[in-house]
């Protein structure tokens, strides 16, 4: 045992030295990180709500939301901050939803890391603008034969487990929001 601690001496002090590297490198860039991505948010929500111009942080129970406001500052949707696994890693999107609370208004992907050329689909607008309009309270369901049903979606050919997964954390974002706030 010693005899490959020996000789691989070199190859421990090297991971050693960028693991921390990486960490430092991380820890530093978060902040920056976190700061794009809430302006990439803030900028996608007059996109995702129809009539809403800005947005407001808040967290209701542990779910976070953007309440959508329009010109004169009244609330016209909610934007709900969503993340779950996707085939290759995890899957960050934005939900939209009408102040009712009765139809999904859009959806947009923050962050993924999907095959490219078959799962990555799931950014593109014309797979994500079959979600608007959707049912808010009843759960989606993918399809491979071409969405008859309200809350069918259209599976991507190639990419089955993307487009379950999307509509997963959709399902989940929507049901703790109901849960967290009953109201609606």
């Amino acid at each position: 045992m010693m005899r490959y601690v020996r000789e691989a001496w070199l190859v421990i002090a090297l991971c050693l030295l960028f693991g921390a590297a990486l960490a430092g490198v991380q820890a530093a860039l978060q902040p920056k990180v976190e700061a794009n991505k809430l302006a990439d948010t803030l900028g996608q929500i007059p996109a995702l709500v129809p009539g809403a111009v800005s947005g407001v942080a808040e967290t209701i129970g542990g779910l976070r939301t953007f309440r959508a406001l329009d010109a004169e500052r009244r609330e016209v949707g909610r934007v709900l901050v969503a993340s779950g696994q996707g085939f290759a890693d995890r899957i960050e999107l934005l939900v939209g939803v009408d102040a009712a609370g009765e139809r999904i208004t859009g959806l947009y992907i923050v962050d993924q890391k999907e095959t490219p050329g078959l799962g990555d689909f799931i950014t593109k607008e014309k797979w994500r603008a079959q979600f608007a309009g959707k049912p808010a309270r009843v759960p989606l369901r993918v399809t491979k034969s071409g969405a008859t049903r309200p809350e069918q979606v259209d599976g991507v050919t190639g990419a089955t487990i993307s487009s379950e997964a999307v509509v997963s954390i959709v399902n989940t974002a929507l049901a703790q929001w109901r849960k967290e706030a009953p109201g609606l």
